[in-house]
């Protein structure tokens, strides 16, 4: 899938919204993305999830890992798309670790995958719960990355859709000088 085709249905499920959004940051800004959008509908997850299995298919990868919430989606159908057994991390006392009896035998070759990226914190998590398992990274695959390209995560990283979204402090919003009331972030239409 090309990034205009991501974003088009991302859009069109009101994952990707425009508007003037109140961030939970306190933060304003013109657009505003809700993955539950997209990924309650398993025909645009699994077509989403086999897109971005395609960048990674001649990598061997043997274990694809997400974070708790919609990691587990994604983990789920990429790691069906590439034929190969899919887990999750989630967090217990703040820590991400693997519970639920999930291993990583040493020397698995791992894939990690993760919806939206902002700062990657999440995804560095992981990242570590695989090394302290002596699994090998092979990449990171995103759905959305909000941080522009910024995040280096030290391996392959592809994304099938990458915004450079502008946040403002409500003194210099724009949207604010204007006028503009802010957006509700709920689901509307489709």
């Amino acid at each position: 899938m090309q990034e205009t085709e991501v974003l088009a249905l991302l859009e069109e499920t009101q994952a990707v919204m425009h508007g003037h959004f109140l961030l939970t940051s306190g933060l304003h800004s013109p657009m505003y993305v809700e993955k539950f959008n997209v990924l309650q509908h398993p025909k645009y997850t699994e077509k989403l999830c086999q897109a971005l299995a395609a960048n990674f298919a001649q990598d061997q990868v043997q274990l694809v890992v997400g974070p708790v919430t919609g990691g587990i989606l994604l983990a789920h159908e990429v790691g069906k798309a590439l034929g190969t057994r899919a887990i999750f991390t989630e967090r217990e006392n703040g820590k991400m670790t693997l519970k639920r009896g999930f291993e990583i035998p040493a020397g698995t070759k791992v894939l990690v995958v993760e919806d939206i990226v902002t700062t990657g914190g999440s995804v560095f998590e992981v990242l570590d719960v695989i090394k302290e398992h002596g699994g090998e990274v092979v990449g990171v695959g995103l759905l959305v990355d909000r941080s522009g390209g910024k995040v280096d995560f030290a391996v392959k990283t592809k994304a099938l859709l990458t915004l450079n979204i502008e946040t403002y402090p409500a003194t210099t919003c724009p949207m604010c000088a204007q006028g503009q009331e802010f957006t509700k972030r709920g689901r509307t239409g489709k």
